[in-house]
């Protein structure tokens, strides 16, 4: 599987949580040999969690697997990674993070590079849409997901 239909199911992903009143943001993890281990979006205004992430959601669709499974891996999401979902594929071994974009919010990129996770930015232009869609239409419920009172960017450095 390569870089854009990885990320293409993670914007499927995104879309679906939209269209639930979710936040848009999905997540896809693939095995190093393109095999799809799991896929999600984030579940926080549906499932009322704080921790249904993109990411932590593609994660807990995979179910249990062997360590070894996540070596190699690459986890695709549309947005980039907040410090929890950054935590998660360090936690794992997760060796490649593929971002649809991060203008709207810069996460824990940084750190990834830090502990040697490849990062890839695609710069893409649908998720950027659907999340400036968003925030336009629902500014509360994305300050809230991010841990903010009012829309911020991160200062983080690339």
């Amino acid at each position: 599987m390569n870089d854009q239909e990885g990320l293409a199911i993670a914007i499927q992903e995104a879309k679906t949580s939209y269209k639930e009143g979710g936040v848009p943001i999905g997540a896809a993890l693939v095995s190093r040999d393109g095999k799809l281990l799991g896929r999600g979006h984030n579940m926080r205004v549906q499932s009322g969690s704080a921790i249904h992430h993109g990411e932590t959601s593609a994660l807990y669709n995979s179910g249990r697997l062997p360590a070894s499974a996540y070596k190699g891996a690459t986890m695709y999401t549309t947005l980039s990674p907040c410090d929890m979902c950054t935590g998660a594929c360090i936690l794992y071994g997760i060796g490649r993070v593929v971002i649809g974009e991060n203008k709207t919010f810069l996460g824990g990129e940084a750190y990834l590079k830090q502990r040697g996770v490849e990062v890839v930015v695609l710069e893409n232009k649908e998720c950027q849409d659907l999340m400036d869609l968003f925030i336009k239409e629902k500014p509360e419920v994305w300050n809230e997901d991010i841990g903010e009172e009012e829309r911020v960017y991160s200062k983080e450095a690339k």
